[in-house]
C-alpha cells in the first residue's frame, strides 16, 4: 500500500508546477485541473509556435503574465524568461523530483509513442524520430532530458529551499508514488469541503 504522508500544507489558489522533462508535470497539471476545478495554463503550448518556432520573448511574457492575470489557475512549466511573473503570483509551488532512472523511462516511453501515434502537440507541432535519435542536446529531448537533469534540479532545489519565497507553499514529490498519496489526500479533502487552502499571506510559514 502507498504511504500517505502530511504535506506541509495543501494548495492554495495558484499552483506552479517544476520538474525536469519527463517528470509528469503535464500529468499531475491535468489531475489538479479536475480536482480543483483550475484552469491549466501549459507554458510549453504558449512557448512552441507551429515548426517548433519559440514565442518571442517579448510577446512571450505579455501572453504569460495575461494568462496569470486570474485568481486561480495551475501552471505547468519554469522557463527562466517567466519565472518571476509565476512566482510574484503563485502562492503553492509543487516540484516533482523523481529519481533520475525514472524520468528517463518517461522520457523514452512518452517520446517514442509520440512518434509512433503521430500524437499532434502544441500548434500542430509532432516529435520527429530523427530529433529522438539526434546527438545534439538541443534536438533531442530524450539527450536533453539526460545532460540537464543534475543542473535542473540544482536549479529547482535552491528555489525550494529559498528563504525569500517563505510565502509560497512548497511541496516536494519524489516519485510517482508521493504524486499519486498526495492525489489521494487531495481527493480526501476535496471531499470533505477542505481541497484549498486560502492563498498564503507573505511570510507564511511553507
Amino acid at each position: 500500500m502507498d504511504r500517505q504522508p502530511d504535506w506541509p500544507g495543501l494548495p492554495g489558489q495558484r499552483i506552479s508546477i517544476v520538474g525536469c522533462s519527463g517528470s509528469g508535470k503535464t500529468t499531475l497539471a491535468r489531475a489538479l485541473a479536475r480536482l480543483l476545478d483550475r484552469p491549466h495554463i501549459e507554458l510549453d503550448a504558449l512557448f512552441h509556435q507551429r515548426d517548433w518556432q519559440p514565442l518571442p520573448r517579448r510577446e512571450f511574457r505579455r501572453r504569460v503574465t495575461e494568462a496569470l492575470a486570474g485568481e486561480r489557475w495551475i501552471v505547468e512549466g519554469s522557463y527562466g524568461a517567466v519565472r518571476p511573473e509565476v512566482l510574484a503570483r503563485a502562492d503553492t509551488q509543487i516540484w516533482l523530483d523523481p529519481p533520475r532512472a525514472e524520468v528517463m523511462r518517461n522520457l523514452l516511453l512518452r517520446s517514442f509513442g509520440r512518434v509512433l501515434l503521430r500524437t499532434r502537440l502544441w500548434n500542430g507541432n509532432r516529435e520527429r524520430l530523427r530529433n529522438l535519435l539526434s546527438l545534439d542536446p538541443e534536438r533531442s529531448i530524450i539527450l536533453w532530458g539526460w545532460t540537464r537533469f543534475g543542473v535542473y534540479r540544482a536549479r529547482f532545489r535552491a528555489e525550494h529551499e529559498d528563504p525569500e519565497l517563505a510565502g509560497i507553499r512548497r511541496i516536494r514529490l519524489g516519485s510517482r508514488r508521493e504524486v499519486r498519496a498526495f492525489l489521494r489526500q487531495l481527493r480526501q479533502q476535496a471531499g470533505d469541503g477542505r481541497g484549498t487552502l486560502p492563498p498564503s499571506q507573505p511570510g507564511t510559514p511553507p
